[in-house]
């Protein structure tokens, strides 16, 4: 199943958290829906495994608005988009930026059907379709880290300093491979008490919280640390950091959930090669399908399989024609039964 690298550890992780979250037996899954993407963040920060807590109904309504994701202009327009026709001068706040790259976002939205337009003399009115729901509840940052050596240690701690002292997740974990050890060596690392860890035995689907996480400020102004002493017993300096404004934050939060909402985790298949002859798609017991390599012999990563890689041949045009009920050939089968089933993690659409 590709288990032994971090990449097939990471969807397995996803899958995890698709079928057990949340890990709080008193939370209402019967109200609360969740949506799972990797490698996914800011420009200053990935995460392995972002995943977006949301109330079902909203979640729901947020369909309206498409599968694509609203950036941040577009979602300027249809958050403040009015119920009754009006100037967008006047309908809209003033974004902080030239408005003429409003008026694209407008035409962006309405060619997308998520607002309406009109032309009143030289005016462009527009008018809601819809209200933008308040879908997203919480978001919860994952790090991957299958085997965890000292240099990697010190590199993720660092890390979940800056998720910690951000708080731009309203919690952070760490994801590691069970050990079955009396007490998990992740735990004698040197990383903030703030993050959670989260034992995974990969092949069973089976975890195990090991230490339950804090709950961070994100209404609160963030700490963007942009630079940290070296270290050592000589060096003086001190650390370089600035504050981020709580509605930044809110911003950039509802940023995140929209690209979970438009990649989810079984996107991996845009970034490799399924038109080739070699890439195949496995299950253990009908249940999570990774990608495989019948050269490699094993789970390839998304790195690997490109269209530089080596061993990369097209599929013949038989398999196009012959053997397969649909047009394309297995390729596009694969692509087309990965999204089938990242589409019904969203409901309405």
């Amino acid at each position: 199943m590709g288990d032994s690298s971090e990449f097939g550890f990471e969807l397995r992780t996803c899958r995890w958290v698709e079928r057990e979250w949340p890990t709080a037996a008193e939370d209402d899954s019967d109200s609360t829906a969740i949506v799972v993407a990797r490698q996914l963040g800011t420009k200053r920060r990935r995460w392995d495994t972002i995943v977006v807590e949301c109330d079902r109904e909203a979640l729901e309504r947020r369909a309206r608005f498409g599968p694509e994701r609203l950036d941040g202009d577009l979602l300027h327009v249809v958050r403040n988009a009015p119920a009754e026709w009006a100037f967008y001068r006047d309908a809209l706040p003033h974004p902080g930026y030239p408005w003429r790259y409003v008026r694209e976002a407008i035409h962006q939205a309405d060619d997308r059907g998520v607002v309406e337009t009109r032309r009143n003399g030289n005016r462009i009115e527009i008018r809601r379709k819809w209200s933008y729901p308040d879908w997203v509840d919480r978001i919860v940052a994952i790090e991957n880290k299958p085997d965890l050596d000292r240099s990697a240690a010190r590199a993720l701690g660092s890390q979940l300093e800056h998720d910690v002292a951000m708080a731009l997740a309203d919690e952070v974990w760490v994801a590691t491979r069970r050990t079955d050890e009396r007490v998990e060596p992740i735990l004698f690392e040197d990383l903030p008490v703030e993050a959670g860890v989260l034992a995974l035995d990969p092949r069973d689907l089976d975890a195990e919280v090991v230490w339950h996480p804090r709950s961070l400020a994100v209404d609160d102004p963030g700490t963007r640390i942009l630079e940290r002493p070296a270290g050592g017993d000589r060096d003086g300096s001190a650390a370089r950091f600035e504050y981020v404004d709580p509605d930044e934050k809110a911003e950039t939060r509802l940023e995140i959930a929209e690209r979970t909402y438009e990649r989810g985790w079984r996107s991996f298949v845009e970034t490799m090669r399924p038109d080739c002859r070699h890439f195949e798609l496995r299950a253990r017991a009908g249940e999570q399908l990774v990608p495989r390599c019948s050269v490699k012999d094993r789970s390839q990563t998304a790195a690997e399989c490109s269209g530089s890689c080596p061993e990369f041949e097209p599929e013949p045009p038989a398999w196009r024609t012959r053997g397969w009920p649909i047009e394309g050939g297995p390729g596009k089968r694969c692509r087309r039964l990965l999204e089938n089933r990242r589409r019904r993690r969203r409901p309405g659409l």
